[in-house]
């Protein structure tokens, strides 16, 4: 089978728990995007949790083939490369509409995904566990608790041409 797959540093068993772990974490963060029918959903969250959890896992497999050649590879220069990649597709997701930003939150649970799959790839389940509960409690818990108690409602974008006061300029 190893002939097959190829060696490598990180059992076959890990590499399964870590993967289906941070796209376990993925979908449970994405729930809530998809429950208020944001496009970046259960989907999206999965995928982004994953594929960083494989980013890192290639990076432990290079850093460890290339340490036994002597070479000094770092594989956290993979956690800086994941983080502008992903802030490029967070970016994508933030728009501004009749001057009220929208998709902050969405394209921060993206970035929190993305932390949580790194996580998970390089085998900090209980970082990972920690980040996808915190991430929970702050997307839904938090949200409820708004609706709740009335979170104030955004203040009107301001009229082209107005003063401070929303009046027309002379």
């Amino acid at each position: 089978m190893e002939e097959l797959l190829g060696p490598t540093a990180v059992p076959l068993q890990d590499i399964l728990l870590r993967t289906g772990a941070a796209a376990l974490f993925g979908l449970v963060v994405g729930l809530d995007r998809e429950v208020r029918g944001f496009s970046a959903g259960v989907r999206t969250h999965m995928l982004v949790a994953l594929s960083s959890a494989i980013t890192m896992l290639i990076a432990i497999e290079l850093q460890r083939n290339l340490a036994v050649e002597g070479s000094s590879a770092d594989p956290t220069r993979a956690i800086q490369g994941l983080a502008q990649a992903i802030g490029f597709l967070c970016a994508g997701v933030i728009f501004v509409a009749r001057g009220t930003v929208h998709g902050l939150t969405t394209a921060a649970s993206l970035w929190m995904t993305s932390a949580i799959g790194m996580a998970a790839g390089a085998g900090f389940m209980r970082i990972a566990l920690v980040g996808a509960l915190a991430a929970v409690v702050i997307v839904t818990v938090i949200w409820l608790i708004e609706r709740l108690f009335g979170k104030p409602a955004p203040a009107p974008a301001p009229t082209p041409g107005a003063d401070e006061k929303g009046m027309p300029g002379h």
